[in-house]
């Protein structure tokens, strides 16, 4: 499975994308407005340091401003990926950004009618919020993504399932496990993903025992 930043800070970004495990980064109108700087110019940096795809979404709400926003976005350089909305407008302008080789998110997805919707419509990615299914009911969010899994598979579609709105290590585990394609995570969960009680343990016994016997490797 592939694993995304979901962040705008570059910072942080360099410093994790060092460790050779992150495979893209999202963004969206939050995120960008959190970061203070201009949106251009954060996603140009954000291309710079990462060759995967990196989602920039549009902010208009008709197919037309879509279309308008999400070219120009996706000029900044070629592994932009413009993010729209699961809405009907948004889904005229996937189908558009299909025919044009622009690659596209549809965000904001809660439905398995939904993400069948912005398969058809072309998507490359489509981004079920499992953390917000979630908090109205508990484990909602990965049945969702096991249920796009099962119609995707059967027909053959090419969209893959990038879960979003992920909030703690286990929703990254169970995305896995559900099937999707790939998960955006925040870089505090993505810094847990590292991290269990008996390696720490384990890691701090095998040192002590290392220096009783008074050897260097070096």
């Amino acid at each position: 499975m592939q694993l995304f930043l979901d962040t705008t800070d570059t910072v942080v970004l360099k410093d994790l994308a060092a460790t050779g495990l992150v495979d893209g980064v999202t963004t969206n109108p939050t995120l960008i407005a959190k970061s203070g700087r201009p949106m251009a110019e954060v996603i140009a940096e954000i291309c710079e340091l990462v060759e995967g795809p990196v989602s920039a979404e549009a902010v208009a709400v008709d197919a037309d401003g879509m279309l308008a926003e999400g070219r120009k976005l996706a000029s900044i350089a070629p592994n932009v990926v413009v993010k729209v909305p699961l809405t009907r407008a948004g889904l005229v302008a996937t189908a558009q950004f299909a025919r044009e080789g622009i690659q596209t998110n549809v965000t904001l997805c809660f439905s398995a009618n939904q993400a069948l919707l912005a398969a058809k419509a072309g998507a490359t990615y489509v981004s079920p919020f499992i953390g917000r299914l979630d908090d109205q009911t508990p484990g909602s969010g990965v049945e969702l993504i096991g249920a796009i899994r099962a119609i995707y598979d059967t027909y053959g579609f090419d969209t893959e399932i990038l879960a979003a709105s992920i909030r703690t290590p286990l929703h990254v585990t169970e995305s896995a496990l559900a099937g999707a394609d790939c998960a955006t995570i925040p870089p505090a969960v993505f810094e847990a993903l590292f991290k269990h009680p008996l390696t720490e343990s384990g890691l701090q016994q095998f040192l002590s025992d290392w220096a009783k016997t008074g050897q260097s490797i070096l």
